[in-house]
């Protein structure tokens, strides 16, 4: 049988839910309001396959570049060129500040 190369193959632990993470998706992750230049942090939902980047960028730290309908756009450092990924709120959220 041929191996399947589709988006989501070889993901059983990355895109996995913690036991405790398991259940309805938060509103509040949903409803912040990313602004033009602030960074954020790719974190991929299982549940939801709307919007999903390709989980290449799961953990990566971007910048957004501009609203796009529902979702941001987001500029990734990768290699020489920046790439733009496309992703809804639900797979992204605000970096955390270090002081």
């Amino acid at each position: 049988m041929k191996r399947s190369k589709g988006i989501r193959n070889r993901n059983r632990t990355l895109l996995r839910r913690k036991p405790r993470d398991k259940g309805k998706n938060p509103l509040g992750r949903l409803l912040i309001p990313y602004a033009p230049g602030q960074m954020v942090t790719i974190s991929i939902n299982p549940s939801v396959q709307k919007g999903m980047p390709h989980r290449r960028y799961h953990g990566r730290v971007g910048m957004i570049a501009e609203k796009r309908g529902r979702a941001y756009v987001i500029e990734v450092a990768a290699g020489k060129f920046p790439r733009l990924i496309i992703a809804r709120p639900e797979h992204i959220h605000p970096m955390k500040e270090t002081n």
